[in-house]
């Protein structure tokens, strides 16, 4: 008897917290609605009266959860084009990794590692421009543009991005001829990956565009004293051998 006592009491105390989990789930779910709906209405060029507020209340609450699956779907797209277009860049097929990237971005506007995939398959893009059609000029310099904006847009998003960083720095070094803007991006690189020897390459590359050939041969005696690569360090020692050549033969 005792027993059959305390399984009611059990069950009668289980049977409360569930009603009053449900109880407030229904209170929170209401309102999230309410809320919802009223942010929708304000956004609306009149605001929105009350019963606009309590109407779209009503839907929402009707089609929660197909909204939920939808949001939920959206999401997924976004990481699918997100993959697709990875392996399409891994692939070589840039032109098709844009298109794909495209449609990521439109998912997931504020993701920075799809501006910086953008930028890379731009840029290789626009290094195909060669003159098949008469527009081809103009094209180039057009994704030349994609790939700085993206690159840019990148690091609004994360200014810690690194690889955002050192795209510019190859960007303007090797393509746009805008030194200056290379050696501002590469030296915020160096500072956070300090011992990165192929970013002293192109910062030192950088700098002897600019004749600033004392700071080149710094950064190629850093490469010299930091790597374990032979092939990099012999090819660091020519290098620094030149502009010292340029030095000393321009006294």
């Amino acid at each position: 008897m005792k027993r059959l006592k305390e399984y009611i009491a059990a069950v009668l105390i289980l049977t409360f917290v569930g009603a009053l989990i449900y109880f407030m789930y229904q209170r929170v779910s209401t309102r999230t609605s309410r809320e919802l709906s009223k942010r929708i209405a304000e956004l609306s060029p009149r605001g929105g009266p009350p019963e606009t507020i309590e109407g779209l209340r009503q839907a929402i609450a009707l089609y929660e959860a197909q909204i939920e699956r939808n949001v939920a779907e959206g999401a997924q797209t976004g990481v699918y084009w997100k993959i697709l277009a990875t392996r399409l860049a891994d692939r070589n097929m840039h032109n098709d990794a844009l298109l794909a990237l495209e449609r990521a971005l439109y998912f997931n506007p504020e993701d920075p590692v799809l501006y910086y995939l953008t930028g890379v398959s731009a840029a290789v893009t626009a290094k195909t421009q060669i003159g098949f059609s008469p527009d081809a000029q103009r094209e180039k310099e057009r994704y030349f543009s994609l790939a700085e904006n993206a690159y840019l847009r990148a690091l609004d998003l994360d200014i810690t991005y690194t690889r955002a960083m050192y795209g510019l720095g190859i960007l303007y070094s090797f393509e746009l001829d805008r030194p200056d803007d290379a050696i501002v991006h590469l030296e915020r690189y160096l500072q956070i990956l300090p011992s990165d020897v192929s970013a002293m390459f192109v910062l030192a590359r950088a700098h002897y565009m600019l004749e600033n050939y004392q700071q080149a041969v710094d950064f190629y005696d850093r490469i010299i004293t930091r790597t374990r690569d032979q092939k990099l360090k012999e090819e660091a020692m020519l290098n620094r051998d030149a502009v010292q050549g340029m030095i000393y033969g321009g006294r």
